[in-house]
């Protein structure tokens, strides 16, 4: 009977397969989370929303804006299309644009 003596893996082969294993699966599932993620899009989470209404909460009360601009500015961040001119900024009143009476 013939014995197996020589022209095998040595261990660091098998480390080495194991590692190159475990490297391509992690690839593999980094690569479906990925594509799923870019599928369903990257959605504002509500503490980044909450942050910015926060700030605007503080900004009125600490007197730096008046309520009508806190109502514009929080249906800017509600995601409502609001004009500028439509009462509020250059040209509506109280403004610096055409729609001011003598300018």
């Amino acid at each position: 009977m013939m014995w197996y003596w020589g022209g095998g893996v040595h261990w660091w082969g098998w480390l080495l397969g194991f590692v190159v294993m475990v490297v391509f699966w992690a690839v593999v599932v980094w690569a479906i989370w990925y594509f799923v993620a870019s599928l369903l899009g990257r959605q504002p989470r509500r503490d980044e929303l909450g942050s910015a209404q926060r700030i605007l909460d503080e900004r009125l009360a600490r007197g730096e804006i008046d309520t009508e601009e806190y109502r514009r500015l929080r249906g800017v961040l509600g995601g409502e299309d609001q004009r500028v001119g439509a009462g509020h900024g250059p040209g509506g009143p109280g403004g610096f644009g055409p729609g001011r009476p003598g300018s």
